[in-house]
């Protein structure tokens, strides 16, 4: 299944709270319980006002539901094509 990098400017997002975030989890949560088992939350990045989340979906549409349902800001949404890591030079 494809896996999306997706970009949310929220403006002050580094300075969000544990229970701010905790209250934006509990949310994404909900909203993919709603949508099913096709798409997956796998992690997030917050910097200073954005926050880049990555995702596994059968397509972007449901990615942006996600975030039309979530009430989540989705400024960018990237299918990744490949991923490296360290382990790639060997």
């Amino acid at each position: 299944m494809p896996k999306y990098l997706i970009e949310r400017e929220v403006p002050g997002a580094g300075q969000l709270t544990p229970m701010e975030l905790q209250s934006l989890a509990r949310r994404s949560v909900g909203v993919l319980r709603q949508l099913g088992p096709d798409i997956q939350w796998v992690e997030s990045y917050i910097t200073g006002n954005n926050l880049y989340c990555v995702y596994v979906a059968p397509d972007e549409e449901m990615v942006r539901e996600h975030g039309r349902l979530g009430g989540f800001p989705v400024n960018r949404v990237t299918q990744v094509s490949q991923i490296i890591d360290p382990t790639t030079a060997e």
